[in-house]
């Protein structure tokens, strides 16, 4: 075996792929190929076979051997014009290669048949045996080992035929039998390098399908890794909030939009009251879920077109576009009774949630977020000093 034929595991003899899979998979791919080109082979072989029965009327007349040739060719055409229509319908290598090899048969037994009805003409008959082996072959699509074998068939069937009915010598047989048995390995070896190629290129083509394939596995698989990893970047772990570098890149574009369009926005710090009490007293596993269902309200408590991340430790950040000072402070106050109203387990039944809102409001072009979070920030440790549980709003004119 080469080392071409190994690397695409096709046999060197018959010229399929050893793999039965693969080779069902090929003979599928060109069932629709194989088809066309037997409808159009078998109807122009059917029409050669007619034509030489002008010969053989006027070779013989109408005589019992002319009818008798008629009789056979007329059998032999309708066959195959049968077969090219079945074969048109339902034919297909994978799953119908015997009907493929019936035209074969039905042609190599009607020119074997020839011999015994026309036994002078035994010259000219030789010619059309080497034409029709070739044709076996090259012209009517099959497969390798059904032309070899009808090709098999009508050498010996021809050889026994010639030396029974037409009597040639010994020695003629034997170079008809050369003659034959060179036309069989040409036919046998250009059909062999068709089939090896084509299924070369079968090969091919299924790698190349199977790398595009991987490739988008992986580049699936990276987009996915890619969206992970943004997720992490862009979310809190804890609370799945807005991570803080994250917040700040989207209120920062919300804030520019807001002053380039002379829109009201305002910005919120939240903290949570006596957190490290809670974890103090219920453990850091209470304190994280505590800190989560707090992330929670306060989302449900925002509206779509506002963005919010964790600060920090129990402090959040709520950005509010096209928001006044007055509804800011009284988002902040929803956000706040919403806090105090959160339901809690028999397990932490005495323990009174609250949060702190300290409120800044932008006042021109020259603020930018960083002077909104001191506001803001300042606020809330205003509302802090005052006793919590407060929101606090950054009085306009005031300093920071």
């Amino acid at each position: 075996m080469s080392q071409q034929q190994k690397q695409y595991d096709i046999h060197w003899l018959t010229g399929q792929f050893f793999d039965s899979s693969k080779e069902s998979r090929y003979r599928d791919s060109i069932k629709a190929r194989v088809r066309f080109e037997s409808r159009l082979a078998l109807p122009l072989v059917s029409v050669v076979v007619a034509m030489f029965g002008i010969t053989d009327y006027n070779l013989l007349g109408l005589t019992r051997e002319f009818y008798w040739l008629l009789t056979m060719r007329i059998a032999v055409v309708s066959s195959c014009l049968v077969l090219a229509f079945a074969i048109g319908r339902w034919g297909g290598y994978s799953r119908n290669a015997w009907l493929h090899s019936l035209p074969l048969w039905i042609l190599a037994t009607g020119i074997i048949l020839i011999v015994p009805l026309r036994p002078e003409s035994i010259s000219t008959q030789i010619t059309a045996v080497v034409v029709a082996i070739m044709a076996f072959y090259l012209l009517i699509p099959n497969l390798l080992t059904v032309a070899a074998l009808a090709s098999l068939y009508l050498t010996v069937g021809f050889l026994s035929a010639a030396a029974v009915y037409a009597g040639i010598p010994s020695e003629n047989v034997l170079r008809v039998s050369l003659l034959l048995i060179m036309a069989n390995i040409v036919g046998y070896c250009a059909l062999l390098r068709i089939e090896f190629l084509q299924r070369k290129q079968f090969a091919l083509l299924q790698d190349e399908r199977d790398q595009n394939r991987d490739l988008l596995k992986e580049i699936k698989h990276r987009k996915s890794l890619e969206a992970q990893l943004r997720m992490v970047a862009e979310r809190d772990a804890l609370t799945g909030l807005d991570s803080r570098s994250h917040f700040m890149k989207r209120a920062e574009a919300l804030l520019q939009r807001a002053q380039l369009e002379k829109t009201p926005f305002c910005l919120f710090m939240i903290d949570v009251d006596h957190f490290k009490r809670i974890n103090d007293t219920w453990g850091h596993t209470r304190g994280d879920l505590i800190l989560t269902k707090i992330a929670e309200v306060c989302e449900q408590s925002l509206r779509p077109t506002d963005v919010i991340g964790r600060f920090g430790g129990e402090e959040f950040v709520v950005g509010l576009p096209h928001t006044s000072p007055s509804e800011a402070q009284t988002i902040a106050e929803r956000l706040k009774e919403n806090v105090e109203a959160l339901p809690l387990t028999a397990e932490l039944s005495e323990l009174c949630l609250s949060v702190t809102i300290g409120i800044a409001a932008a006042h021109g072009e020259e603020d930018d977020l960083d002077v909104l979070i001191t506001r803001a920030d300042n606020m809330l440790y205003e509302g802090k000093r005052e006793g919590r549980n407060r929101v606090v709003m950054f009085g306009e004119g005031m300093d920071s």
